[in-house]
């Protein structure tokens, strides 16, 4: 197979590449056939792997200031383990709060804090649930409901998905 190679547009004056750099770097791989791409430059180094034409994985180092990139669902075709969820019937009047980003889950904002929130306890919109961690930055994600958490779904500081469920929450 003949592989087929494209210039990846870089701002040369800083040798660095912004996020839509990076979105059409990936969308280059995923509809190239090509298993996998390395960039390297001065600042920093990317590595996108791909399996039947989807992207599997993707490695950022940079040593200049961290930029955030979350990815859109189709940028990210790995499934989440399965996470055992209790009957559907009766998870249906639960609103589930996702993960906005790839990254460690973190209940607290350090290890000798408490954590945000405990089953029972009654949340506010605003109101900080939890951390994710995502490339060295530490995302607080904030509920945008009211109501009483039933479930936490993830364990801390365990890996978790773009849009992989976290916690149930009775808007009651």
């Amino acid at each position: 197979m003949k592989r087929k190679e494209t210039p990846v547009k870089s701002k040369a004056a800083n040798n660095s590449m912004d996020l839509k750099d990076i979105e059409s770097l990936i969308k280059f791989v995923q509809n190239s056939g090509v298993a996998e791409v390395s960039l390297e430059q001065k600042e920093f180094k990317i590595t996108i792997k791909t399996t039947h034409g989807g992207v599997i994985q993707q490695q950022s180092y940079m040593h200049v200031p961290a930029m955030q990139i979350s990815p859109s669902p189709q940028q990210q075709v790995v499934a989440a383990p399965p996470i055992e969820i209790a009957k559907p019937s009766e998870d249906s009047k639960y609103i589930t709060i996702k993960s906005p980003m790839i990254g460690t889950f973190y209940r607290s904002s350090t290890p000798d804090k408490p954590v945000f929130v405990n089953v029972g306890d009654e949340i506010k919109g605003g109101q900080v649930l939890c951390i994710i961690e995502a490339m060295k930055l530490f995302n607080e994600i904030e509920s945008e409901v009211s109501g009483k958490i039933v479930k936490v779904l993830v364990d801390n500081a365990t890996p978790v998905e773009y849009d992989q469920p976290l916690f149930l929450v009775d808007p009651k």
